[in-house]
Protein backbone atom coordinates (compact mmCIF):
# COMPACT_ATOMS: atom_id res chain seq x y z
CA UNK A 1 0.00 0.00 0.00
CA UNK A 2 2.82 2.57 0.88
CA UNK A 3 4.66 1.61 -2.42
CA UNK A 4 1.33 1.95 -4.42
CA UNK A 5 0.71 5.44 -2.75
CA UNK A 6 4.59 6.67 -3.39
CA UNK A 7 4.28 5.75 -7.07
CA UNK A 8 0.86 7.70 -7.43
CA UNK A 9 2.18 10.80 -5.53
CA UNK A 10 5.11 10.62 -7.94
CA UNK A 11 3.25 9.86 -10.96
CA UNK A 12 0.98 13.00 -9.93
CA UNK A 13 3.76 15.51 -9.38
CA UNK A 14 5.10 14.47 -12.80
CA UNK A 15 1.34 14.68 -14.99
CA UNK A 16 1.46 18.50 -12.79
CA UNK A 17 4.82 19.33 -13.55
CA UNK A 18 4.26 18.33 -17.43
CA UNK A 19 0.75 20.48 -17.36
CA UNK A 20 2.99 23.57 -16.38
CA UNK A 21 5.86 22.84 -18.58
CA UNK A 22 3.53 22.66 -21.29
CA UNK A 23 0.67 25.30 -20.23
CA UNK A 24 0.21 27.73 -23.16
CA UNK A 25 0.68 31.58 -22.52
CA UNK A 26 -2.41 33.70 -22.36
CA UNK A 27 -3.50 34.80 -25.45
CA UNK A 28 -3.58 38.76 -25.75
CA UNK A 29 -6.90 38.48 -26.60
CA UNK A 30 -7.81 37.28 -23.29
CA UNK A 31 -5.35 38.97 -21.30
CA UNK A 32 -6.35 41.92 -18.95
CA UNK A 33 -4.18 44.98 -17.89
CA UNK A 34 -5.06 47.34 -15.25
CA UNK A 35 -3.90 50.65 -14.08
CA UNK A 36 -4.80 53.05 -10.88
CA UNK A 37 -3.59 56.56 -10.64
CA UNK A 38 -3.17 58.80 -8.19
CA UNK A 39 -3.77 61.48 -9.94
CA UNK A 40 -5.33 62.59 -13.12
CA UNK A 41 -3.56 61.35 -16.53
CA UNK A 42 -3.30 64.66 -17.70
CA UNK A 43 -0.58 64.55 -15.17
CA UNK A 44 2.75 63.27 -17.01
CA UNK A 45 3.98 61.10 -14.92
CA UNK A 46 0.93 58.79 -14.69
CA UNK A 47 0.11 60.09 -18.45
CA UNK A 48 3.45 58.17 -19.18
CA UNK A 49 1.94 54.75 -17.96
CA UNK A 50 -1.39 55.24 -19.42
CA UNK A 51 0.23 55.85 -22.87
CA UNK A 52 1.87 53.23 -23.08
CA UNK A 53 -1.19 51.01 -21.54
CA UNK A 54 -2.99 52.26 -24.41
CA UNK A 55 -0.57 51.73 -26.45
CA UNK A 56 -0.31 47.86 -25.52
CA UNK A 57 -4.18 47.59 -26.13
CA UNK A 58 -4.25 48.67 -29.67
CA UNK A 59 -0.98 46.82 -30.73
CA UNK A 60 -1.31 43.33 -28.74
CA UNK A 61 -5.12 43.99 -28.54
CA UNK A 62 -5.12 43.01 -24.56
CA UNK A 63 -8.38 44.62 -22.56
CA UNK A 64 -7.26 47.83 -20.09
CA UNK A 65 -9.26 49.09 -17.90
CA UNK A 66 -7.68 52.52 -15.86
CA UNK A 67 -9.07 54.64 -12.81
CA UNK A 68 -7.42 58.29 -12.58
CA UNK A 69 -7.48 60.43 -9.50
CA UNK A 70 -7.66 58.01 -7.25
CA UNK A 71 -7.51 59.69 -3.57
CA UNK A 72 -5.76 57.56 -0.81
CA UNK A 73 -9.08 56.60 0.93
CA UNK A 74 -10.32 54.76 -2.49
CA UNK A 75 -6.55 53.54 -3.38
CA UNK A 76 -7.06 49.84 -1.94
CA UNK A 77 -10.90 49.59 -2.74
CA UNK A 78 -10.08 50.06 -5.94
CA UNK A 79 -7.04 48.37 -6.04
CA UNK A 80 -8.83 45.01 -4.37
CA UNK A 81 -11.52 45.20 -7.19
CA UNK A 82 -9.03 44.80 -9.97
CA UNK A 83 -7.80 42.06 -8.25
CA UNK A 84 -11.01 40.21 -7.99
CA UNK A 85 -12.68 40.95 -11.45
CA UNK A 86 -9.72 38.60 -12.35
CA UNK A 87 -7.11 41.20 -14.04
CA UNK A 88 -3.77 39.71 -14.80
CA UNK A 89 -1.36 42.68 -14.57
CA UNK A 90 -2.00 45.69 -12.22
CA UNK A 91 -0.18 48.79 -12.62
CA UNK A 92 0.06 52.47 -11.25
CA UNK A 93 1.84 54.81 -9.16
CA UNK A 94 2.55 53.77 -5.52
CA UNK A 95 4.23 56.58 -4.19
CA UNK A 96 3.50 58.04 -1.12
CA UNK A 97 -0.65 57.20 -0.28
CA UNK A 98 -0.30 54.05 -2.55
CA UNK A 99 2.80 51.96 -1.30
CA UNK A 100 0.97 50.83 1.74
CA UNK A 101 -2.37 49.09 0.52
CA UNK A 102 -0.66 48.02 -2.82
CA UNK A 103 1.72 46.19 -1.24
CA UNK A 104 -0.92 44.98 1.28
CA UNK A 105 -3.23 43.78 -1.80
CA UNK A 106 -0.45 42.27 -3.60
CA UNK A 107 0.23 39.70 -0.37
CA UNK A 108 -3.64 39.01 -0.66
CA UNK A 109 -3.59 37.85 -4.03
CA UNK A 110 -0.21 36.11 -4.97
CA UNK A 111 -1.30 34.53 -8.55
CA UNK A 112 -2.19 38.34 -10.02
CA UNK A 113 0.75 40.13 -11.14
CA UNK A 114 1.63 43.81 -9.66
CA UNK A 115 4.18 46.22 -11.26
CA UNK A 116 3.51 49.97 -9.49
CA UNK A 117 5.98 52.96 -9.66
CA UNK A 118 8.02 52.87 -6.08
CA UNK A 119 11.46 54.19 -4.17
CA UNK A 120 11.14 50.98 -2.61
CA UNK A 121 12.51 47.29 -3.37
CA UNK A 122 9.79 44.93 -4.94
CA UNK A 123 8.51 42.50 -2.86
CA UNK A 124 8.34 38.44 -3.53
CA UNK A 125 6.44 36.98 -5.08
CA UNK A 126 4.68 39.17 -7.12
CA UNK A 127 5.32 42.94 -6.67
CA UNK A 128 7.55 44.41 -9.20
CA UNK A 129 8.88 47.87 -9.25
CA UNK A 130 9.64 50.57 -11.67
CA UNK A 131 10.50 54.21 -11.54
CA UNK A 132 11.44 57.01 -14.07
CA UNK A 133 15.01 56.55 -14.72
CA UNK A 134 14.95 59.63 -17.52
CA UNK A 135 18.12 61.08 -15.83
CA UNK A 136 20.11 60.29 -18.93
CA UNK A 137 18.03 62.90 -21.01
CA UNK A 138 17.46 65.11 -18.33
CA UNK A 139 21.17 65.91 -18.15
CA UNK A 140 21.53 65.92 -22.25
CA UNK A 141 18.63 69.13 -20.94
CA UNK A 142 21.29 70.15 -18.62
CA UNK A 143 23.67 70.70 -21.86
CA UNK A 144 21.82 72.74 -23.76
CA UNK A 145 20.45 74.96 -21.22
CA UNK A 146 23.81 75.58 -19.64
CA UNK A 147 24.76 76.88 -23.64
CA UNK A 148 21.83 78.97 -24.05
CA UNK A 149 21.88 80.44 -21.17
CA UNK A 150 22.62 84.59 -21.11
CA UNK A 151 21.84 85.35 -17.41
CA UNK A 152 23.63 81.99 -16.23
CA UNK A 153 21.07 81.16 -14.37
CA UNK A 154 18.69 78.35 -14.55
CA UNK A 155 15.06 77.60 -13.38
CA UNK A 156 13.97 73.95 -11.95
CA UNK A 157 10.42 73.81 -11.13
CA UNK A 158 10.05 70.41 -9.44
CA UNK A 159 7.47 68.13 -7.49
CA UNK A 160 8.86 66.72 -3.93
CA UNK A 161 12.35 66.27 -3.02
CA UNK A 162 12.46 62.17 -3.20
CA UNK A 163 14.94 60.46 -4.79
CA UNK A 164 13.10 59.75 -8.08
CA UNK A 165 12.74 63.69 -8.62
CA UNK A 166 16.20 64.51 -7.27
CA UNK A 167 17.78 62.37 -9.82
CA UNK A 168 16.38 64.02 -12.60
CA UNK A 169 17.16 67.74 -11.24
CA UNK A 170 20.46 66.94 -9.90
CA UNK A 171 21.27 65.62 -13.83
CA UNK A 172 19.73 68.81 -15.60
CA UNK A 173 22.15 71.01 -13.26
CA UNK A 174 24.97 68.47 -13.66
CA UNK A 175 24.52 68.89 -17.78
CA UNK A 176 24.74 71.89 -17.24
CA UNK A 177 27.88 72.41 -15.21
CA UNK A 178 29.30 70.42 -17.21
CA UNK A 179 29.81 73.10 -20.13
CA UNK A 180 28.98 75.81 -18.38
CA UNK A 181 30.88 76.07 -14.70
CA UNK A 182 29.29 79.63 -14.22
CA UNK A 183 25.53 78.25 -13.74
CA UNK A 184 23.39 79.08 -11.28
CA UNK A 185 20.04 77.61 -10.45
CA UNK A 186 17.30 77.93 -8.55
CA UNK A 187 15.38 75.36 -7.88
CA UNK A 188 11.54 75.50 -6.21
CA UNK A 189 9.73 72.47 -4.66
CA UNK A 190 5.88 73.11 -5.04
CA UNK A 191 4.93 69.71 -2.21
CA UNK A 192 2.44 68.07 -4.64
CA UNK A 193 2.59 65.96 -7.87
CA UNK A 194 0.29 68.10 -9.47
CA UNK A 195 -0.49 71.67 -8.84
CA UNK A 196 -0.46 73.57 -12.13
CA UNK A 197 -1.35 77.16 -10.48
CA UNK A 198 1.65 76.68 -7.95
CA UNK A 199 3.93 75.30 -10.07
CA UNK A 200 3.44 78.53 -12.47
CA UNK A 201 3.86 80.81 -9.48
CA UNK A 202 7.15 79.21 -8.89
CA UNK A 203 8.25 79.97 -12.51
CA UNK A 204 7.40 83.08 -12.22
CA UNK A 205 9.48 83.38 -8.97
CA UNK A 206 12.65 82.48 -10.66
CA UNK A 207 12.10 84.21 -13.97
CA UNK A 208 12.15 87.12 -11.57
CA UNK A 209 14.83 86.18 -10.05
CA UNK A 210 16.97 85.99 -13.28
CA UNK A 211 16.16 82.63 -14.94
CA UNK A 212 16.05 82.57 -18.81
CA UNK A 213 15.39 78.82 -19.09
CA UNK A 214 13.73 76.54 -17.21
CA UNK A 215 13.04 72.58 -16.42
CA UNK A 216 9.58 72.07 -16.05
CA UNK A 217 9.79 69.02 -14.53
CA UNK A 218 6.23 69.51 -13.15
CA UNK A 219 3.29 70.44 -15.34
CA UNK A 220 2.10 73.83 -15.06
CA UNK A 221 5.09 76.20 -15.77
CA UNK A 222 4.87 76.85 -19.65
CA UNK A 223 2.29 79.63 -18.83
CA UNK A 224 4.56 81.69 -17.12
CA UNK A 225 7.44 80.76 -19.58
CA UNK A 226 5.40 82.06 -22.63
CA UNK A 227 4.20 85.55 -20.92
CA UNK A 228 7.55 86.08 -19.96
CA UNK A 229 9.32 85.36 -23.23
CA UNK A 230 11.41 81.88 -21.08
CA UNK A 231 12.53 78.96 -22.94
CA UNK A 232 11.64 75.94 -21.01
CA UNK A 233 12.39 71.59 -20.90
CA UNK A 234 9.11 69.38 -20.66
CA UNK A 235 9.58 66.57 -18.58
CA UNK A 236 7.92 62.56 -18.79
CA UNK A 237 6.11 63.12 -22.39
CA UNK A 238 7.07 64.98 -25.29
CA UNK A 239 4.87 68.18 -24.34
CA UNK A 240 5.97 70.67 -27.44
CA UNK A 241 2.18 70.97 -28.37
CA UNK A 242 1.42 72.76 -25.27
CA UNK A 243 3.30 75.51 -26.11
CA UNK A 244 5.34 75.16 -29.51
CA UNK A 245 6.87 78.45 -29.12
CA UNK A 246 8.43 77.58 -25.92
CA UNK A 247 9.17 73.98 -25.39
CA UNK A 248 12.44 73.21 -26.44
CA UNK A 249 12.75 69.44 -25.81
CA UNK A 250 12.81 67.69 -22.26
CA UNK A 251 13.05 64.24 -21.17
CA UNK A 252 10.56 61.61 -22.57
CA UNK A 253 9.61 58.40 -20.66
CA UNK A 254 9.05 55.62 -23.08
CA UNK A 255 7.12 52.88 -20.43
CA UNK A 256 5.83 51.09 -23.66
CA UNK A 257 9.50 48.80 -22.69
CA UNK A 258 7.99 48.33 -19.77
CA UNK A 259 4.57 47.50 -20.09
CA UNK A 260 5.08 45.38 -22.81
CA UNK A 261 7.88 43.33 -21.60
CA UNK A 262 5.60 42.77 -18.02
CA UNK A 263 2.77 41.42 -20.18
CA UNK A 264 4.99 38.97 -22.00
CA UNK A 265 5.93 37.67 -18.76
CA UNK A 266 2.90 37.51 -16.98
CA UNK A 267 1.42 35.26 -20.08
CA UNK A 268 4.31 33.02 -19.97
CA UNK A 269 3.95 32.06 -16.69
CA UNK A 270 7.23 34.40 -15.77
CA UNK A 271 6.61 36.78 -13.93
CA UNK A 272 8.61 37.52 -10.97
CA UNK A 273 9.11 40.33 -8.26
CA UNK A 274 11.60 42.70 -9.94
CA UNK A 275 13.20 45.91 -10.47
CA UNK A 276 12.41 46.65 -13.57
CA UNK A 277 15.11 50.06 -14.10
CA UNK A 278 16.85 49.04 -17.13
CA UNK A 279 13.56 49.05 -19.16
CA UNK A 280 13.37 52.57 -18.26
CA UNK A 281 16.58 53.67 -19.29
CA UNK A 282 17.65 54.71 -22.77
CA UNK A 283 19.93 51.78 -23.47
CA UNK A 284 16.19 49.75 -23.51
CA UNK A 285 14.02 52.53 -25.51
CA UNK A 286 12.65 53.44 -22.00
CA UNK A 287 14.07 56.70 -21.70
CA UNK A 288 15.04 59.38 -24.69
CA UNK A 289 15.39 63.31 -25.52
CA UNK A 290 11.79 64.51 -27.10
CA UNK A 291 12.28 65.86 -30.87
CA UNK A 292 13.63 69.54 -31.26
CA UNK A 293 10.25 70.38 -33.51
CA UNK A 294 10.76 74.12 -34.62
CA UNK A 295 13.97 74.55 -32.29
CA UNK A 296 16.10 72.05 -35.01
CA UNK A 297 16.31 74.88 -36.90
CA UNK A 298 16.83 77.58 -34.04
CA UNK A 299 19.55 75.80 -32.21
CA UNK A 300 23.25 76.26 -32.99
CA UNK A 301 23.86 73.31 -35.25
CA UNK A 302 26.99 72.88 -33.15
CA UNK A 303 24.86 72.36 -30.18
CA UNK A 304 22.65 69.75 -31.49
CA UNK A 305 25.78 67.77 -33.04
CA UNK A 306 27.62 67.85 -29.22
CA UNK A 307 23.94 66.98 -27.60
CA UNK A 308 23.76 63.57 -30.12
CA UNK A 309 27.15 62.86 -29.78
CA UNK A 310 26.86 62.82 -26.37
CA UNK A 311 23.39 60.94 -26.69
CA UNK A 312 25.02 58.22 -28.98
CA UNK A 313 27.72 57.67 -26.57
CA UNK A 314 25.14 57.51 -23.66
CA UNK A 315 23.45 54.80 -25.59
CA UNK A 316 26.90 52.90 -26.48
CA UNK A 317 27.64 52.23 -22.73
CA UNK A 318 30.65 55.15 -23.35
CA UNK A 319 29.43 57.49 -20.90
CA UNK A 320 27.35 57.19 -17.41
CA UNK A 321 25.03 60.02 -16.03
CA UNK A 322 25.61 60.48 -12.63
CA UNK A 323 23.42 59.40 -10.12
CA UNK A 324 22.42 61.97 -7.74
CA UNK A 325 19.22 61.34 -5.04
CA UNK A 326 20.12 63.93 -2.50
CA UNK A 327 17.59 67.06 -2.33
CA UNK A 328 18.91 69.73 -4.59
CA UNK A 329 19.31 73.44 -2.92
CA UNK A 330 18.93 76.67 -4.93
CA UNK A 331 22.65 78.34 -5.30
Amino acid sequence: MKKMNVFLLFAFVVVFMTGIASAEPIAYEDFKLAAIYQTPIEEPWDGAIHQACLKAQEELGITYEFAESVGAADFERVLREYAERGFHLIVGDAFLAGEEPSRRVAKDYPDVAFAFGSEFAEQEPNYSVFDNWIHEPSYLCGIIAGRLTKSNILGVVAALPIAEVNRLVNAFKLGALSVNPDVKVKVSYIGSWFDPPKAKEAAIAQIEAGADLLFAERFGVFGACKEHGVLAFGNMVDQHDLAPEVVVTGPVWNMYPTIQYSVDAVRKGEWEAQNLKEWSMMAKGGASLAPFHEFEEKLPKDLIAEVRDLEQKILNGEFEVPIVEEELKSD
